[in-house]
This record gives C-alpha cells, structure tokens and sequence, in this order.
C-alpha cells in the first residue's frame, strides 16, 4: 500500500508531480546554418498556475543555448510556453520541464533556462536548469 505524504502546510506528492507529463505542443526545429553561436530567448509573459492553491504564477522565462544542428522555431516555442498557462506546475518543475523539451527537441550543445517569477507574499523567485547538468 502506497503511503502519501503531506507536508505541514499541506503539500504532497501530487502537487509536486503536477504538470510534468502534460501534453504540450511540440516545440519544432529547423536547420542551423552556422557553428559557434549563442541564442538567448526572452519571454516576458510566462504564467501557469500553482498547483496547490490554483492560483496564477507569472513570471520571465529566459532561454540561452548554443545551437548544434537545428534552432529552434519561434512561433512553436510562443505556442509551447503559452500552453503553460494552464497547467498546475511549480517554478522548479516549469523551469526544469523546458529544459528538457528544448534539449530534446534541438539537441543543442549547451543549453540554460532561467525563470524570473514575480513577487509573491514578499519573495520573488529565480530558477535556473542548465544541459549539461
């Protein structure tokens, strides 16, 4: 029997899994041209929703990456990132979640994804995944 753990304030394993195999659009490449170059993506206008309290986050999601054989395809990424907004994610999962669909879908030879989320009850976070770990 599988046992679910809660935290004091209500937190359990449920909530921290939330969002992460969400069916999102693909994020779609095309063919780099060149070698040697950085990308940084900025997208201000990020939102999802927590999870626990079914609340809307905000924040900027920042993508920095060195393409290898493909770039990827702006309108897919907007489309991608704007599906968020309604998928119960925590900012560490979001960030990390990213990550990982960017490395699959372009392979690049490194690559970052920072998310700056807006104040909440004093604090304001900021995450940070990198490939390679």
């Amino acid at each position: 029997m599988s046992r679910r753990r809660t935290t004091k304030l209500g937190y359990n394993d449920e909530h921290a899994r939330s969002g992460l195999t969400t069916g999102l659009p693909e994020i779609e490449t095309w063919p780099n041209q060149y070698k040697g170059y950085e990308i940084t993506i900025e997208i201000p206008e990020y939102t999802a929703i927590c999870p626990k309290t079914q609340l809307p986050d905000f924040g900027t999601i920042r993508i920095r990456y060195m393409p290898d054989q493909a770039c990827v395809e702006l309108k897919s990424l907007k489309l991608y990132i704007h599906a968020y907004r309604n998928v119960g994610i925590f900012y560490e999962n979001a960030v990390n979640r990213i990550l990982q669909d960017l490395v699959k879908a372009c392979h690049p030879v490194w690559a970052s994804v920072t998310g700056e989320f807006t104040a909440r009850g004093g604090l304001r976070s900021v995450i940070e995944a990198k490939y390679p770990s």
